[in-house]
């Protein structure tokens, strides 16, 4: 039986845990560069050599597969996301060549759309209300394909994820340096999803999501971002980072940790499990940190 074609546009940590963990598919991935075209084959995947930043290379993928995986991320600089416009145009030249538009897509947004909830439970379901750039462009990302999706008959389904940990993604070069948490009484809450989790996700929903779909890609942690760098330091055996109020956080923190501060909300996972039927491998931080060797 002939194997279907997934492309993986974005072969970053989670595109290659993905790759990695499709042996009965046919990985497509694509690479601006021969560097990442060498960890494009490390992943058990074809490379496709085409750069998001350049259409005229993008004209390759056109009809090359039936199911596309989109992970990358938007460029820095704009509110908008020039990528996945050029992505979208990209694939579309597919039926001005009498090609194959992709059948099933799947994309990984962020939880930052919804913006600040002040501690709130989030359902898929809140309209989004991003506070920053960098949501904002997610936001512009999830509209340009909701509208390819839907003038195409495309299955797409949209995954809003929220941090994203692995035993090398834990905070712990913050925790050495003894950055501040906020106080608990004042701090707020934070989401989490392990890495293969997520990847396992992505594959998940391509099956089995429904059109047109959002769905909250995190674990069934409820926790203060401050209690989560506490749990981490405690593993590890470092001292815990100082607590400091909320004010004296706007003064001592960078504006890039002060933009996840000034977010607070509790994402809701039912849809995820209900329709998905999904079992996280790590359904919460404490279990990952437990799974992790003895330094001993």
């Amino acid at each position: 039986m002939k194997k279907l074609s997934l492309l993986i546009v974005g072969m970053g940590d989670i595109g290659t845990r993905l790759a990695s963990s499709q042996p009965n598919q046919r990985i497509l991935g694509l690479a601006r560069s021969s560097e990442s075209a060498v960890r494009v084959r490390k992943a058990s995947a074809l490379p496709v050599m085409a750069d998001l930043d350049k259409p005229g290379s993008l004209n390759r993928i056109a009809g090359l597969a039936p199911w596309v995986a989109h992970l990358a991320p938007p460029p820095g600089d704009t509110e908008d996301d020039s990528r996945t416009r050029h992505l979208i145009a990209a694939l579309g030249k597919a039926a001005a060549k009498r090609g194959s538009l992709p059948r099933r897509m799947v994309y990984i947004s962020t939880s930052g759309v919804y913006g600040n909830c002040n501690g709130e439970r989030v359902f898929e379901h809140r309209p989004t209300a991003p506070s920053n750039s960098r949501a904002k462009r997610r936001v512009d990302a999830e509209q340009q394909l909701r509208r390819f999706a839907a003038r195409n008959g495309i299955r797409l389904v949209i995954l809003r994820a929220p941090g994203i940990y692995a035993v090398d993604r834990l905070p712990l070069e913050r925790i050495r340096k003894q950055t501040p948490a906020v106080r608990s009484e004042e701090d707020s809450y934070t989401n989490h999803i392990h890495a293969d989790d997520l990847a396992n996700l992505v594959r998940l929903v391509l099956f089995r999501g429904k059109p047109n779909r959002v769905y909250h890609a995190v674990d069934d942690s409820v926790e203060k971002m401050g209690d989560y760098f506490d749990r981490v330091a405690d593993r590890f055996d470092l001292p815990r980072s100082p607590r400091i109020t909320r004010a004296e956080a706007q003064v001592v923190l960078s504006p890039a940790l002060l933009s996840f501060l000034n977010e607070s909300r509790i994402l809701d996972n039912t849809r995820l499990k209900a329709e998905l039927r999904a079992k996280l491998k790590y359904p919460d931080v404490e279990t990952f940190l437990k799974s992790l060797p003895s330094r001993g």
